[in-house]
């Protein structure tokens, strides 16, 4: 059996563990609004129709901010239509999955189901059919207590007190060419620029985010993020990281290995900003919203799910329910292990997304709801991680990949919470067929005991949970572990994501 040393000490933090971290992203887009949380027909609707098993699942996630509306759908979408009478409010066809948006779910109702999970609003503006003028206009509906038109509209249409949305996207994957008003940095820099600006005359205490590159591999990545903050850089907090993985062609070892272009991406983008930066002479610093990844199947969209035609507009119909497998909940966990790794510089992360839609939560009409394998990491990790991420010391071996080249068969984290006294280790064995041990110097923590363990393996990597067999895959705790004399050992099973809590 192969083995592993890391050694955990508080003194070496990365940075602090922002809750924004543990964020979420609901668009409409195929069944995630209709049919996933809001089904009124449904057993377990409440009042106003969303239903309570979901909002359930969703608490137990631990999901701190929620973007939307989008994503590609922002792009075409009217805020207006999604404001007063449901029974007055337009249909409209929504490009980018090509379907019909109803709008009986808008920003009003969607802020109450926020309220339900007690997850907080972070809101997008269009800026790919749309401008700077309709940017301020949804700003001053949103934040403005009272006393102009918008605010008033606001009220009469039920919410007396203002949402006081604090982040808000600056459009959505502008570098795409698939974006509805799709342009060059240069151009995107300029409009995200002049909105930004206008958008702080209104409220100065809001949080912007520009958008970065779509995914690391786009032709324009780098330069476009150093363009756009060459506009930007004074009148923005954050720039955007997307980014999805898969297996590709039976490749699981560089499937297995994906954190490690995650990782790639926010270095490459940070060391990008901190170029600007000294460009600039600037002592302001930008941070990254990774307010989009996950694993996603995109390869299926393209080939079997993707709908077309003139007269061919379903409503809510199927699209990008990915069925996670256990490989896949190990990528999901190690991608979250990359983002604490950085939480000096990721102040924002959006799971993308949340019920339905390559998402953690899946449900079916008039039927149950239910934890996809991915649910587990993000729930525990959500949970458990506080405090300060710390940087670990890691000696691991490693293996070939055709993606990455050599990499360490074993990633890890840690986080440290001194006032709880309380330590979370996050561990991902990549290798297929070893199980590995992993030795860990915690002396420098003091005496501690284990509080609790997760390991979620499986002798088949590709078990999935199903309408058919919801339970088939659940972390187990992991009766390897034990601690002695500042040292803690684990075995962590072939092809597994691992939690470990101390105190």
């Amino acid at each position: 059996m192969s083995s592993a040393r890391i050694t955990v000490d508080p003194h070496f933090s990365i940075g602090a563990v922002r809750r924004a971290l543990f964020g979420g992203f609901v668009e409409h887009l195929g069944r995630h609004v209709y049919d996933g949380i809001y089904e009124p027909g449904h057993e377990s609707a409440d009042a106003d129709g969303f239903r309570r098993d979901v909002v359930d699942l969703v608490k137990e996630l631990g999901v701190s901010t929620i973007r939307y509306p989008g994503g590609n759908f922002v792009s075409g979408f009217r805020w207006e239509d999604s404001v007063g009478p449901r029974e007055q409010r337009p249909r409209r066809l929504d490009l980018a999955w090509h379907s019909t948006e109803t709008n009986e779910v808008g920003l009003h109702e969607f802020q109450e189901w926020l309220d339900k999970v007690g997850s907080e609003l972070m809101l997008a503006v269009n800026l790919g059919t749309r401008g700077t003028l309709e940017a301020l206009d949804l700003l001053e509906y949103s934040n403005i207590p009272d006393g102009t038109a918008l605010s008033e509209q606001r009220k009469a249409n039920g919410r007396t007190d203002p949402f006081g949305v604090k982040v808000w996207c600056l459009g959505n994957e502008m570098d795409g060419p698939w974006q509805l008003g799709h342009r060059s940095a240069d151009d995107y820099g300029k409009i995200a620029s002049q909105t930004a600006k206008a958008m702080r005359q209104l409220d100065p205490s809001i949080q912007l985010v520009a958008c970065g590159s779509s995914s690391a591999h786009m032709p324009t990545f780098g330069e476009w993020e150093r363009v756009v903050l060459t506009h930007a850089y004074d009148d923005v907090d954050m720039i955007s990281c997307h980014a999805y993985y898969e297996e590709r062609n039976g490749d699981l070892g560089s499937f297995l290995a994906s954190a490690v272009d995650m990782d790639g991406f926010i270095e490459t983008v940070v060391a990008t900003a901190d170029h600007v930066k000294a460009v600039k002479g600037s002592d302001k610093q930008i941070d990254i919203s990774f307010d989009e990844w996950n694993v996603w199947y995109i390869d299926r969209f393209h080939n079997v799910d993707k709908i077309e035609g003139l007269d061919n507009w379903p409503i809510a119909p199927r699209l990008l329910e990915d069925v996670y497998s256990v490989a896949d909940a190990v990528v999901f966990g190690n991608l979250m292990i990359s983002l604490l790794k950085h939480a000096d510089r990721v102040a924002s992360a959006s799971l993308a997304q949340l019920v339905n839609v390559i998402a953690p939560i899946m449900t079916e009409p008039g039927g149950p709801a239910w934890r996809q394998t991915t649910f587990y990491p993000f729930s525990i990790t959500s949970r458990l991680a506080r405090g300060e991420a710390l940087q670990l010391k890691l000696e691991a071996p490693t293996y070939s990949t055709e993606a990455y080249g050599d990499v360490p068969l074993v990633d890890a984290v840690a986080t440290h919470d001194a006032q709880a006294g309380a330590t979370a280790i996050f561990l991902v064995n990549r290798s297929q067929t070893e199980a590995l041990t992993v030795t860990a110097d915690v002396s420098s923590l003091g005496d501690v005991a284990i509080t609790e363990t997760h390991t979620l393996a499986d002798d088949d990597v590709y078990a999935k949970n199903t309408l058919e067999d919801r339970e088939r895959v659940a972390p187990r705790p992991n009766d390897s572990a034990g601690v002695a004399d500042g040292t803690l050992t684990i075995t962590l099973p072939p092809v597994s994501w691992t939690a470990i809590a101390l105190s």
